[in-house]
């Protein structure tokens, strides 16, 4: 009965809910969704073939909302997830939280029992009680449809959420006894559904950018920080830090925005004591797109202290007073309003005071080097020879791993959208593989993924979605035998190791056993013709590193 209705149903003059939201996403620009079919979705997926929408099919719901992370940061758009009801949902939830903590634009549509199920207690198939309470903590936007009729307000309003003022992840649930019903609103073809264009994002007012304008000008000693909402805005932020002779540091999510071989780019390295002195001592900090957080400092926990004058610019006006007050606050686009300064200081070229900024920038680099060697040193010739190795528009992905910690600061990045990361802010452990593979479906340009030998156990089974994908994906695992760095944490606290030092399998035949390559390299020098084979074959290749004891 359930059968010959659904295939009625299919065939009515009207479009489904579930083939109008595909055509409603291809509307919005998505070209690649990520999910893992279920006895929930089997009417979801009806209206996917033909709907031009390229399917990918992790090995866990967890990897399917990792891809779509990579792939947004890759490519700027949504990464989008389709989830049956709740495990689902739940597996997932880790994903969704790293993507609301590094404001990350993600559409999750799931599956929810019938609407005659909901909150009944009937011990319904993957029935989880209030379904969006799982979720609510870590989304932007939520909405449960009750009528098929409610889906094109539902993914306008979608969109225009994670377009502006500060994105993450939403979450849209759908009953499952929806997807096969009608739209009953009039249209009777697909075409009769539009998407609406995102509102344009909002410039400051003339006064404002006058007044910051002149603050700038007259700084002698300013400083611009960068953070992960300035991804589109590197060349005004060069442009600008160039005529008013400004070292430019950038959070980790921002790494790249500014070519790291500027002589001006003080890169990532705002943990660094000499770093922080110059920032709090500067008599004009120009912060952008930046929380300040710990996590932008790379987990300096204690708040910057300015001496001078702070001009804050972000799109959400809670962040304009997150962690430090403003002397002026802009509530408008980082690259609109980057730009909109440097119109406004046309006149102004602190040029015989740039060189000198430059030797400062190299100075303060030359420190930090200092700082970052000491326990290090086994590491270093291994970040040199991935720099080698790396192309230079090349995208790196990395996991919570001891060589990421060094990488974050001595690996130079020249193009935004270089450094997909979770080493800060979330922080969980799994990321890189499957955010890496989301990252090379979204981008042609070269991806590289490095992940430690615990890290990569928890999302090992993703290597088979990029084997089916004949990804040229090279992924580094650097093998130190369990979770180094936390061993290193507990010998410095005189914690006695306990639940760190894990037993590995022998990943290059695990990673043969996939389908994939595998290799394994023992010395830095021989990186380079690891990564080149890898980028010359079909499918990926997990080249293990075994880490210096």
């Amino acid at each position: 009965m359930s059968s010959a209705t659904s295939s009625d149903t299919h065939n009515t003059a009207s479009p489904s809910c579930a083939q109008v939201l595909m055509h409603l996403l291809k509307g919005y620009g998505v070209d690649t969704v990520f999910g893992i079919p279920g006895v929930h979705t089997i009417e979801l997926y009806r209206g996917l073939p033909g709907s031009g929408l390229t399917h990918i099919t992790p090995r866990h719901e967890q990897g399917a909302a990792f891809m779509a992370d990579g792939y947004a940061r890759a490519s700027g758009k949504p990464g989008v997830c389709f989830l049956i009801t709740g495990p689902g949902v739940t597996n997932a939830a880790t994903a969704m939280a790293q993507a609301f903590s590094d404001s990350i634009p993600m559409l999750v549509i799931s599956a929810v029992n019938r609407r005659e199920d909901l909150g009944s207690g009937r011990g319904r198939l993957h029935e989880l009680p209030r379904q969006q309470d799982v979720t609510r903590g870590f989304c932007v936007w939520q909405h449960a449809l009750t009528s098929a009729e409610q889906l094109p307000e539902t993914l306008a309003r979608a969109f225009q959420v994670m377009h502006a003022p500060r994105p993450g992840p939403v979450h849209i649930e759908i009953p499952i006894d929806l997807f096969p019903t009608p739209m009953a609103n009039g249209a009777t073809t697909l075409a009769d559904y539009r998407a609406v264009l995102p509102a344009a994002l909002p410039a400051a007012p003339a006064e404002t950018i006058a007044n910051a304008a002149r603050l700038l000008a007259e700084a002698e000693k300013p400083v611009i920080l960068l953070g992960g909402g300035a991804q589109e805005a590197g060349a005004a932020a060069t442009a600008l830090a160039e005529k008013i002779a400004a070292p430019v540091f950038e959070s980790l999510a921002a790494k790249g925005i500014v070519d790291e071989r500027h002589p001006l780019c003080g890169g990532a390295n705002l943990s660094f004591s000499n770093v922080r002195e110059r920032v709090e001592n500067a008599d004009l900090v120009l912060a952008v797109a930046t929380e300040l957080a710990e996590t932008d400092r790379n987990l300096v926990r204690d708040n910057y202290h300015f001496k001078g004058k702070l001009i804050r610019v972000d799109l959400d006006p809670a962040q304009l007073v997150c962690n430090a007050n403003p002397d002026l606050a802009i509530c408008a686009d980082a690259r609109t309003t980057l730009q909109q300064l440097v119109d406004a200081l046309a006149s102004v070229d602190k040029k015989s005071q740039r060189q000198s900024a430059a030797e400062e920038v190299e100075k303060l680099l030359q420190e930090c080097r200092s700082e970052w060697w000491p326990g290090s040193e086994d590491r270093y010739p291994w970040v040199e020879a991935l720099r080698d190795a790396l192309p230079e528009n090349g995208i790196f992905v990395t996991d919570s791993t001891q060589l990421a910690y060094n990488t974050n600061h001595a690996l130079r990045l020249f193009e935004p959208r270089s450094h997909i990361t979770c080493t800060t802010g979330y922080g969980t452990l799994g990321f890189a593989l499957p955010a890496a593979i989301g990252a090379a479906l979204a981008s042609p340009r070269p991806v590289v993924g490095l992940i430690g030998d615990g890290g990569i156990m928890f999302t090992l089974g993703e290597l088979a979605a990029a084997v089916e994908q004949n990804l040229a994906l090279p992924i580094l695992v650097w093998n130190n035998s369990g979770y180094g760095e936390i061993r290193d944490f507990m010998d410095e606290a005189a914690v006695e190791q306990e639940g760190v030092n894990l037993h590995a399998p022998d990943f290059v035949t695990l990673a043969r056993a996939f389908g994939a390559e595998g290799c394994r390299v023992e010395r830095p020098e021989q990186l380079g013709e690891a990564i080149a084979d890898a980028f010359a074959r079909k499918g990926p290749t997990l080249i293990e590193i075994t880490a210096p004891e």
